[in-house]
C-alpha cells in the first residue's frame, strides 16, 4: 500500500478530508496530515493524529517527531528537515479541499505556508481536489490557475455540485466525494486497475418483506459491507452493478445502483444482471421466510391480544443463480452466523451452493455487527479458511475481491 501525504486547507470542506483519511487509512495506506493555520479552524490536527497515528505537521519550524516517516516505517536516525523529508517519503501529495486562495498559491509557485512549500518539494504524482463557493470556482482567475496547475502536471479532482456551504447556495465547487477522491488517488497512483475488464454484480442491504401496507418482517443489514465492495471494485476498475435492498448510504462511486425491497424483487433484479456477470459477490441479507398473505392496508389492533402471522419460504436467490452459472463465473456468498459452529455453517452453504466462496461474519463479535465500520471475516473455499482481521469494511472488502482475483487465476 503507499503512502499518502494529505495537505488541508482552511474551507469548511475540511471535514470531508477527515472521512478521506480513515477511507485511506482502512484501505491499509500510510497517511500523513500537512494543515494550514486556518484549517485549525475547521478540523483540529488532534482529529487526524487519532485517525492516522501520527503527528500533524501545521508549520514549517515545528519539529517532527517521527522526522519524515510514515505510521510503519523506521524513524531516521538523524534528524532531516522535517517539511522536506514527509514530502520526499509519500508516493503522492494530495491538497484537499484545495480552496481558491490554495490554487492561486500553488499556481504561482508561492511557498508561504506548509501545505504551498510541499507542493513545490513534490516529485512525484499531485493531486489538487478544489473546494469553494461556485462563483469563485467560475471566476476566470480561478480558471487560469487550475489550468497552469494542470499543465504543471497536477491532477485536478473536479468538484462536484449540489449545496453548498452558504444557505441557500448551491452550485458546483463542493469537494469531491471521499470515496471519489481515494479512487482519483489510486489511479494516481497506478494501484488498483487489477480488476479493469471484470463485471462485478454486488447485492447488499437487507430485505424487507411485507406484512401489511406499513410493518414488515426484516432484518438489521445496512449494506455497508456490500457498497464496501463496489466501492473498492470501482476504484479498482471494476464495472459494477449494485443490487441494494433498502440501503439508506450514498451511492458508491463508479457503482451503477438498481434499489429493490422485497426478496423478490432482488431476485429478478440480480437474475436479470448475472448472465453478464464475470463475478456476484452476494451480501445482502436476503429473507428466508416471508409473510404468506399479506394484507392490503394496515393491520387495525381493534382490541387484539395478539396476532399469527403464517410464512411462507422465500426463493434461495443465491442457489438458483449457482444453478444458472456460466463457465467462467466466480461467485461469493456470504454467511452471517453467531456463534459456535459458524465455520462448519459456511462450509456447508459453500458445498449446498456450488460456490466459490463464502465470507463468513460471526456477528456474535462485539462491534463488528449490523451497521458497523469494521468487520472481521473468514474466506471459506475449497481450498482453505483465510482469516482477515478487525479492519475497516473497506480493508475487508480489498481482502474479498483479492481472493476473487486469485479464484480466478486459478480457474483460467
Amino acid at each position: 500500500m503507499a503512502r499518502l501525504l494529505l495537505g488541508v486547507t482552511g474551507g469548511i470542506a475540511a471535514y470531508k478530508a477527515v472521512h478521506l483519511v480513515r477511507l485511506a487509512t482502512g484501505a491499509g495506506h500510510a497517511v500523513r496530515v500537512l494543515q494550514t493555520p486556518a484549517s485549525q479552524r475547521f478540523v483540529a490536527p488532534e482529529t487526524f493524529r487519532a485517525i492516522t497515528g501520527a503527528p500533524v505537521l501545521v508549520d514549517e519550524w515545528q519539529p517532527d517527531p517521527l522526522r519524515g516517516a510514515f505510521p510503519g516505517d523506521p524513524v531516521p536516525a538523524h534528524e532531516p528537515i522535517s517539511h522536506l523529508a514527509v514530502v520526499e517519503a509519500a508516493d503522492a501529495y494530495v491538497v484537499a479541499p484545495a480552496t481558491a486562495n490554495t490554487i492561486a498559491a500553488l499556481a504561482q509557485g508561492r511557498a508561504d505556508n506548509l501545505v504551498t512549500s510541499a507542493y513545490l518539494a513534490a516529485d512525484g504524482p499531485v493531486l489538487v481536489a478544489p473546494a469553494m463557493n461556485h462563483r469563485m470556482w467560475h471566476h476566470p482567475a480561478t480558471a487560469r490557475n487550475v489550468a497552469q496547475l494542470t499543465q504543471d502536471g497536477a491532477t485536478i479532482v473536479p468538484p462536484g455540485s449540489g449545496r453548498l456551504a452558504s444557505i441557500g447556495e448551491s452550485g458546483d465547487g463542493r469537494l469531491a466525494e471521499p470515496e471519489q477522491l481515494l479512487a482519483a488517488i489510486e489511479a494516481a497512483l497506478g494501484r488498483g486497475r487489477d480488476l479493469a475488464g471484470v463485471r462485478l454484480l454486488v447485492s447488499a442491504g437487507g430485505t424487507r418483506e411485507p406484512i401489511d401496507a406499513v410493518r414488515y418482517v426484516g432484518n438489521r443489514s445496512s449494506g455497508r459491507m456490500g457498497y464496501a465492495v463496489a466501492a473498492r471494485a470501482a476504484a479498482r476498475g471494476a464495472e459494477v452493478i449494485v443490487v441494494a435492498a433498502n440501503v439508506a448510504l450514498p451511492d458508491p462511486p463508479g457503482a451503477r445502483v438498481v434499489r429493490v425491497g422485497t426478496a423478490e424483487e432482488l431476485r429478478q433484479a440480480c437474475g436479470s444482471a448475472f448472465a453478464e456477470a464475470d463475478v456476484l459477490v452476494m451480501a445482502a441479507a436476503v429473507a428466508d421466510f416471508r409473510p404468506a398473505d399479506p394484507a392490503g392496508g394496515k393491520i387495525k389492533k381493534d382490541g387484539r391480544e395478539g396476532l399469527t402471522i403464517e410464512l411462507e419460504s422465500t426463493v434461495d436467490v443465491l442457489r438458483e443463480l449457482s444453478a444458472a452459472r456460466r463457465p467462467g463465473q466466480t461467485l461469493i456468498g456470504f454467511a452471517a452466523e453467531h456463534g459456535e459452529g459458524a465455520l462448519e455453517h459456511a462450509r456447508g452453504k459453500l458445498r449446498r451452493k456450488g460456490l466459490d466462496g463464502v465470507v463468513l461474519n460471526d456477528v456474535s463479535q462485539p462491534g463488528i455487527a449490523f451497521d458497523a465500520t469494521d468487520n472481521a471475516v473468514t474466506i471459506v473455499t475449497a481450498e482453505d479458511e483465510r482469516v482477515v482481521a478487525r479492519a475497516a469494511k473497506e480493508q475487508i472488502a480489498d481482502a474479498i475481491l483479492d481472493r476473487v482475483l486469485e479464484l480466478r487465476a486459478a480457474a483460467s
